[in-house]
């Protein structure tokens, strides 16, 4: 399938939640969402990616594809919500495709379950933690409206924002 092109921070649409799949007329088991699936695995190993959402494709379909090492099989989650998290806080370095160029360290529950289901429809429960855990709850809030910095103090979010404009200042004067 081919590579999508990505939407950048500030795009109005990263701060939208998604649709559920459930919600949308056309049938789960349909070639369209595996279609739509093989295009957000496409893309992501085109931008190198562990993670990634419709969403960052500009689809606002609840669709998310991780493959946290490149030698590894991929997951494709379709309508996952948190089903719980544990007390236990862990911190991992978070960025996005969306905003490239800037990580922080982004405190999050340590473990989580998650409920979703798969392209033909059928429904899973996974438990993770570490890194896995970090990726699961950073794409789920992508499809909630949540961009991984709105999880930042203020403080932390504004210098992650100066960083990312001097970046594409930088880009823009090599660019021209």
């Amino acid at each position: 399938m081919p590579v999508r092109p990505l939407i950048f921070y500030p795009d109005a649409r990263l701060h939208r939640a998604a649709e559920p799949v459930s919600a949308n007329s056309e049938s789960l088991t349909g070639e369209s969402w595996r279609a739509l699936a093989a295009d957000v695995l496409d893309t992501l190993g085109a931008v190198s990616a562990m993670g990634l959402t419709a969403i960052h494709i500009g689809r606002p379909e609840r669709v998310v594809v991780i493959r946290l090492q490149p030698d590894e099989p991929h997951a494709v989650y379709v309508d996952p919500v948190v089903a719980w998290s544990s007390p236990e806080r862990a911190a991992h370095p978070e960025g996005s495709v969306s905003m490239p160029g800037v990580v922080e360290p982004v405190e999050r529950p340590a473990r989580v379950r998650v409920r979703y289901r798969d392209l033909d429809g059928a429904e899973h429960e996974e438990e993770a933690e570490g890194l896995r855990a970090a990726c699961l709850q950073h794409e789920i809030d992508q499809l909630d409206g949540i961009f991984w910095i709105d999880r930042l103090t203020r403080l932390r979010r504004e210098r992650v924002l100066k960083r990312y404009a001097k970046l594409r200042a930088q880009q823009a004067r090599a660019g021209s």
